[in-house]
């Protein structure tokens, strides 16, 4: 699953957000934006549609007035790949107000095609109340969101980069945990999920005395309450065995 290192800073945003304050504007993102050539479907849906679901960034500092409803709790979904879990959460938990991000635009169109049908026009129907997607860098929300604003966050089988000279464009870092631990709630949880080797011991070794979460959950079996990936499948069918972690806040 691609992450946060894609995408690039919304320029045109308005209120209380600005790339020119935020430090995390100036880093660089790294991935693909673009698989296989986009379908004429798939241009409409990113021209038409995409920017009515788009999560608001004017609406950061009060995020529960983004949605066509208030929600009961946020989650946030950091690099949603083909979007397989986004639309379970969405469509299992319809009192959650959902913000998931991702820039790789076959990904967002994968999404945007099962929340919207074939026959439907891309300018005219209707925005589910509870998703909101924002497509472009997670690291600016993680930033600007309020404290204790999220109630969970996701973060599965995020881009490994297994080579050591790579590391440091991971997104579970040391310097990130703070900033992830100031906009859960309390006892809010971050759940990870990783097939790769190399991942896998980052994780641990980054989570290890470190004061701002517990790891109340650390399984190579996909809970029940976790759906199924495209990834987590191709894992599988390629001899990788995931672990997947549940850390609470401290």
């Amino acid at each position: 699953m691609s992450m946060i290192q894609k995408g690039s800073c919304d320029k045109s945003a308005q209120g209380s957000f600005s790339t020119a304050n935020s430090s995390l504007s100036k880093d660089r993102l790294y991935g693909r934006h673009r698989g296989h050539p986009l379908r004429d479907r798939q241009k409409r849906l990113l021209a038409d549609y995409l920017p009515r679901i788009k999560f608001p960034i004017e609406r950061v500092q009060n995020p529960f007035t983004a949605f066509g409803k208030k929600p009961q709790a946020l989650w946030l979904e950091i690099g949603f790949g083909g979007g397989e879990h986004s639309l379970a959460q969405y469509q299992n938990h319809p009192e959650i107000g959902y913000i998931t991000c991702e820039v790789f635009e076959n990904g967002i169109c994968s999404l945007l095609s099962s929340l919207l049908k074939e026959e439907k026009n891309e300018i005219d129907a209707l925005v589910p109340d509870m998703i909101r997607v924002w497509n472009e860098d997670a690291r600016i929300l993680i930033r600007e969101l309020p404290k204790e604003s999220i109630n969970k966050i996701f973060l599965l089988f995020p881009d490994p980069w297994p080579k050591a000279r790579h590391a440091k464009r991971r997104f579970v870092q040391p310097e990130r945990l703070p900033l992830l631990h100031r906009i859960l709630s309390p006892k809010g949880h971050w759940h990870i999920a990783s097939d790769d080797p190399t991942y896998q011991e980052w994780v641990k070794k980054t989570m290890e005395n470190q004061p701002y979460f517990k790891n109340i959950l650390q399984t190579d079996k996909r809970p029940k309450n976790w759906p199924s990936t495209r990834y987590e499948q191709k894992a599988y069918k390629a001899g990788r065995y995931p672990i997947f972690w549940i850390f609470e806040k401290l």
